[in-house]
């Protein structure tokens, strides 16, 4: 289909789609999902048509933030199976036609990792400096003002050898110090090792805080802070993160995966936009894919989306593949964010925009937050800011299978309290349903797969305004489909006066409307998106032209 045009890479022309694996299936009953459940959904995977998988941490951790708290970057957490259950998963991955990304988590380790047990033994130990440790102020006082993100002080007093050391996160995550090249090394030589056996590329969690201000300033207070926020928020984390230096950090991690084939790396990075696209680097040599999180930070406005949307696209330089995400395992889902109806508008969006789209397990059925009660969260988040509904747990619990017993994901105790509303809401009841979510996710994929156009097209913007977001997408030489967006519950009417079109409707949040033609106008329904495929547009001039007035 596409023997005459540009050859992609996979990340530029696929879908991602993220698992968390403690919540996808499990087999061994234990109500924690594992690795041999990711192997035993493959299948559900290649029939949505997924290119990507991306696995939150599997490795060895206590699991005090649930696998971001590392205790060996080369083994398997035993509760998810062993490395041999891994190298069958790498294999079936591949041999499904598939790629599997891991999470790499280099900003910080576990307090029990044997690097940080030998930093704390003493101040002389050669693993001191592969942390951040610092002396106390003269009344006794943490280094500076700089917080957790998880609450309260970044810094611990440890008794033994007198001194601070900085954790951005959990008190049991201390920060490595990237200024230190052995550390630099280490986990090069931990990207090889994966790398070697296969793995297709790396998200890089935390990235913007790899790196801290040399001269340890005070962050400078919030102004717009609310008490509702979290803790962290109070400051501006301006010294704490995004330093200058990341980006010649980067650049190395970028040469390391330039040695392999094709091999991917994603960076978490909450930035605006402009210091976002800075990840791409110069000559596209740092991250392939800086997430892009407006989606998930933005409010659910047409206006703010079409205006972001449009900076992004504009701020890109030409070889920059963009990429889109509704959701993560760190964010309320997109369903409790915006309600169902629009969550299916929000998965239009997804997949029709330019660039790559990652989805989160789940979403594709239209999974919505669950209610946790307090003596059962699980989260540090939540459960360091009690009383601020803060808690991560909500978006993270099993997913929904079938109608059986715990939804199909466990015949034990699952490790969270799944949605009661599971038996009408799951992936076997959704495919027999063509006006359920997954329906929608599935001809969205497909369609996409199908049409150069809105896989690795051009992307126009055509119109917004308080309810609509309309664009066109459109590869040389291939039809063009425009995409028509009510991002309200009320009735909207799009009839834009910068173009002419007619075509006819291939996919709708509301499939009464597919295959009907339309010419010019449409009208649409509340909670309604569209795909329409063009039989003919055309450019059409709106205001008369006019003169600049000369300057005397």
């Amino acid at each position: 289909m596409q023997s005459n045009q540009k050859q992609y890479l996979w990340w530029q022309d696929g879908i991602i789609y993220q698992v968390y694996p403690r919540s996808y299936q499990d087999t061994n009953g234990d109500g924690v999902g594992d690795l041999r459940g990711v192997i035993q959904r493959l299948d559900y995977l290649k029939w949505l048509g997924i290119k990507a998988i991306w696995l939150s941490p599997i490795y060895p951790s206590p699991m005090a933030d649930f696998g971001y708290d590392i205790s060996d970057y080369r083994g398997i957490w035993p509760a998810f199976g062993s490395m041999a259950d891994f190298d069958e998963l790498l294999q079936a991955v591949h041999a499904a036609g598939m790629k599997i990304i891991l999470d790499l988590v280099p900003n910080h380790s576990s307090d029990e990792h044997p690097w940080f047990l030998e930093s704390r033994s003493s101040r002389d130990n050669p693993k001191r400096d592969w942390y951040i440790w610092k002396d106390a102020k003269a009344d006794g006082s943490p280094p500076n003002n700089w917080l957790s993100v998880f609450g309260g002080s970044a810094w611990d007093w440890d008794e033994k050898t007198g001194q601070y050391y900085y954790h951005a996160f959990l008190v049991k995550q201390p920060d490595l110090n990237w200024r230190n090249p052995e550390v630099e090394k280490a986990i090069l030589d931990v990207m090889r090792f994966w790398l070697d056996k296969g793995v297709d590329g790396f998200r890089v969690d935390a990235m913007w805080h790899m790196v801290k201000d040399l001269q340890w300033r005070d962050n400078p207070r919030n102004p717009d802070y609310k008490d509702w926020m979290g803790t962290y928020e109070q400051l501006l984390p301006v010294y704490s993160t995004d330093q200058p230096e990341m980006h010649g950090i980067v650049a190395q991690m970028r040469k390391v995966l330039d040695q392999y084939d094709q091999r991917l790396m994603i960076a978490e990075i909450y930035l605006p936009v402009h210091r976002l696209v800075a990840y791409y680097g110069v000559q596209e040599k740092e991250a392939h894919l800086p997430f892009n999180f407006m989606l998930i930070s933005l409010p659910w406005d047409s206006r703010q989306i079409a205006a972001a949307i449009d900076e992004y696209e504009g701020v890109l330089a030409q070889d920059d593949q963009p990429n889109w995400v509704i959701g993560n395992h760190d964010q309320p889902r997109i369903t409790s964010r915006v309600g169902a109806g629009q969550a299916k508008v929000a998965a239009m969006l997804l997949l029709t925009l330019r660039g790559t789209p990652t989805i989160y397990y789940g979403d594709e059925i239209g999974m919505r937050d669950v209610p946790i009660p307090p003596h059962e969260v699980r989260d540090p988040q939540g459960l360091n800011m009690p009383g601020k509904n803060l808690s991560r747990d909500p978006e993270r619990t099993p997913m929904q299978w079938d109608d059986s017993i715990n939804a199909g994901f466990t015949q034990g105790e699952p490790w969270l309290r799944l949605d009661r509303a599971f038996r009408r809401h799951n992936v076997k009841a959704e495919k027999s349903s063509d006006i359920s979510s997954l329906h929608l996710y599935k001809k969205l994929i497909e369609l996409r797969q199908q049409e150069p156009s809105l896989m690795t097209g051009a992307y126009r913007p055509v119109y917004s305004d308080h309810q609509l977001i309309a664009y066109i997408r459109q590869a040389e030489g291939q039809p063009g489909f425009l995409v028509v967006l009510n991002l309200t519950h009320r009735p909207c009417y799009f009839t834009p006066t910068t173009i002419r079109f007619t075509g006819v409707i291939v996919i709708d949040t509301l499939p009464e409307q597919e295959e009907v033609s339309v010419k010019d106008t449409i009208n649409l329904f509340g909670d309604e998106g569209m795909v329409v495929k063009l039989d003919d547009w055309q450019s059409v001039s709106s205001n008369p032209p006019h003169e600049l007035p000369v300057l005397p």
